[in-house]
């Protein structure tokens, strides 16, 4: 395809997703792979799990990088920037006016008929991708198997990073312990640790913003709530700059929000600063995550020519789809509540599974099925 027309591709999809992609990272993990595996065939399904075990190895927001990683297989280093930009544009907008709205009125709008359809539907799409990726990522009994404890480990509160590295290593070492002998063992990923310096109480600044939030992109494993610890720690316990409540408020504009739940920032960088707080906050949370990908993605494809590299990331793989089920299960105890979101998830599913149905119809219908509930 001409450059311009697949850089046109790229945007636009990015950009869709930006503002319908809701239901978090696995979520998000779940629609691209329908839309860049299944619907659009610019990778296969193989190319799209070692891209997810990548963006799972390094720090920052996972559907995010998963995003870059793709924008840049398909159209290069141009496509890297514009798919990272166009998945987050549309979902700080988004936040940005919601904290306008919060700082005027002192109060989050109410999203709660619209949650109560999307998330049904959001269980169904992640279910659907599990189904996929797990035939390719489960390649033997010992893949199997490292996915399964991944699932048992992510419910018992394993840190996540000591999970992945563990999953990578006994595939590598499974997978080629009777070359033990003569291991030569291929480039592995590094996480980039960071300094995770704890900040000290002071005045509220441009600069000082931008680092305490570039310090978050750039050593952060995990979800929102672990999103949650670091910002409560360096924002409300030793910065002294929020309270307890407006931290709380915040993170859930960040869940409740199509795109990247790491536009958490933008709000409390507008509460904080105004429209340049915001900016200076998404920029510093989102900034490692692009130095990050184009230094791995250069690594990615000698990770498969090696043995023992393409077995360490076999066992990522797996431990990721394990992660995946594992925040999926925690989430389906908040999404299926009664009679009818079963009902949603369920319809859902079989029409992702029977008609291939465009994800982004299924979340507009149970957005409206939610909102006539509510308002009834």
């Amino acid at each position: 395809m001409h450059t311009k027309a697949a850089l046109g591709e790229v945007a636009a999809l990015f950009l869709r997703l930006g503002v319908t992609a809701f239901g978090g990272p696995a979520a998000h993990i779940a629609i691209m792979r329908a839309e860049v595996v299944q619907r659009r065939k610019w990778i296969s399904e193989q190319e799209f799990l070692d891209l997810l075990g990548a963006a799972n190895l390094i720090p920052g927001p996972t559907s995010t990088e998963l995003a870059i990683y793709l924008g840049y297989r398909r159209v290069g280093w141009p496509g890297l920037l514009l798919a990272g930009v166009c998945f987050i544009l549309p979902a700080m907008l988004i936040v940005l006016a919601l904290a306008w709205a919060y700082v005027r009125y002192g109060t989050t709008p109410l999203v709660s008929g619209v949650l109560y359809g999307i998330l049904p539907v959001v269980i169904a799409i992640v279910a659907q991708a599990l189904w996929g990726l797990g035939q390719r990522a489960v390649k033997n009994i010992l893949t199997g198997v490292v996915g399964v404890l991944a699932v048992v480990l992510y419910l018992l509160g394993v840190n996540i990073l000591v999970l992945l590295l563990l999953a990578g290593l006994a595939v590598m070492v499974g997978e080629n312990v009777h070359n033990l002998k003569s291991m030569r063992p291929g480039v592995l990923i590094l996480p980039f640790v960071g300094l995770g310096l704890a900040a000290a109480a002071a005045p509220f600044s441009l600069p000082l913003l931008f680092w305490s939030f570039l310090k978050i992109g750039a050593t952060l494993y995990g979800s929102g709530y672990v999103l949650l610890a670091y910002l409560q720690a360096d924002l409300v316990r030793n910065l002294g700059w929020l309270t307890d409540k407006q931290l709380i408020d915040a993170i859930a504009i960040g869940q409740v929000t199509p795109g990247p739940v790491f536009t958490t920032a933008t709000f409390i960088g507008y509460l904080l600063g105004g429209v340049p707080g915001a900016l200076v906050a998404t920029l510093g949370i989102f900034l490692p995550s692009f130095v990050f990908v184009a230094v791995s993605s250069l690594f990615i494809k000698r990770l498969r020519a090696s043995p023992w590299a393409a077995a360490f990331l076999d066992g990522v793989n797996a431990a990721s789809l394990g992660l995946m089920l594992g925040v999926t299960l925690q989430l389906a105890l908040t999404a299926l509540i009664d009679p009818l979101t079963i009902v949603i998830a369920l319809a859902s599913l079989a029409l992702l599974l029977r008609f291939q149905t465009n994800s982004t119809w299924l979340i507009a219908g149970g957005a409206l099925v939610g909102l006539l509930v509510f308002l009834r």
